[in-house]
C-alpha cells in the first residue's frame, strides 16, 4: 500500500498545527498505519516529546537545505511508516527556498504529499498559502478552518475567494477542524499526554469532551486520508 506524507503547514504561528499535527498521528495510530513524526519546530518540540516515545519521530531543521535532504533520506529508509511532518511558523522560508527538494523527489519515493494547510481569519494565511503553492505545486492541499477561531462563516477572505475556488478546483477541500476546550488542551500539555493516553487518563467529563473532538477528527480526516 503507497504510503502518504502528511505535512501540516499554516506559515504562521497560533493557528493550531501542533493540535492539528498530534489528530493526525492519532487517526493513523487507530487505522494501523504506522505514523512517523517528523517534527521541524526544533526550538519548542512539543508535539515530537509527546509522540516520539510511542510513534517514533526526529527532528529536522527545514529552515536549512541539508535538513530537507535528510527529509527525503528519512522517507526512502522508512518505506512502511506514514510520515507526519509538524512545520513551524519559521518554516515558510525554508520552504520557499528548498521545498522542491522533497517535490522532485516524491515520483522516486512512490509517495503522496497531502497538505493540510491551517488558515486563521486574515488574508496573510492565503498569501502564505499561494507562496507554498509556488514553492510545492505537486502537493494535494486541503485547507483546514480552525473551529477554535470562530465558526464557518466567518472566514469570509476564504470562502469567497479564488484561492478556495482553486483549491478545490484542483481535488482539494475545505475541512472545519474541530474546537475543543481549553482544559482538556492544557491538561494534556500539563502532562505531555498523547491523544490516547488521555482518554485514558484524564477526569470522566474531560475525557468525554476530548472522545467527542476525536470523533470529530476521525470524521474530518476521513474524508481524505481514508477510514
Amino acid at each position: 500500500m503507497t504510503r502518504s506524507i502528511f505535512l501540516i503547514g499554516g506559515g504562521k504561528g497560533g493557528v493550531g498545527k501542533s493540535l492539528l499535527s498530534m489528530a493526525v498521528v492519532d487517526f493513523l495510530s487507530c487505522t494501523d498505519r504506522a505514523p512517523f513524526l517528523v517534527e521541524t519546530d526544533t526550538s519548542v518540540p512539543d508535539v515530537y516529546k509527546t509522540y516520539q516515545p510511542e510513534a517514533g519521530g526526529e527532528l529536522v531543521n527545514l529552515d536549512e537545505r541539508e535538513g530537507w535532504i535528510e527529509l527525503v533520506n528519512l522517507v526512502e529508509a522508512q518505506p512502511e511508516s506514514t510520515f507526519v511532518i509538524n512545520t513551524g511558523a519559521r518554516n515558510q522560508t525554508g520552504i520557499s527556498n528548498f521545498g522542491r527538494t522533497l517535490s522532485k523527489a516524491l515520483p522516486q519515493l512512490k509517495r503522496k504529499l497531502v497538505v493540510f494547510w491551517l488558515i486563521d481569519r486574515k488574508r496573510e494565511s492565503l498569501e502564505l498559502l499561494s507562496d507554498f503553492l509556488e514553492a510545492i505545486p505537486d502537493a494535494e492541499v486541503h485547507v483546514v478552518r480552525n473551529m477554535y477561531l470562530g465558526t464557518e462563516k466567518k472566514f469570509e477572505l476564504y470562502n469567497g475567494s479564488k484561492m478556495r475556488a482553486a483549491i478545490e478546483k484542483n481535488g482539494g477541500r475545505s475541512l472545519n477542524f474541530p474546537e475543543v476546550a481549553d482544559r482538556v488542551t492544557d491538561a494534556m500539555n500539563k502532562g505531555r499526554l498523547t491523544i490516547a493516553k488521555a482518554t485514558a487518563e484524564l477526569s470522566l467529563g474531560d475525557r468525554m469532551e476530548l472522545e467527542r473532538w476525536r470523533e470529530e477528527c476521525k470524521t474530518m480526516l476521513s474524508e481524505v486520508a481514508g477510514g
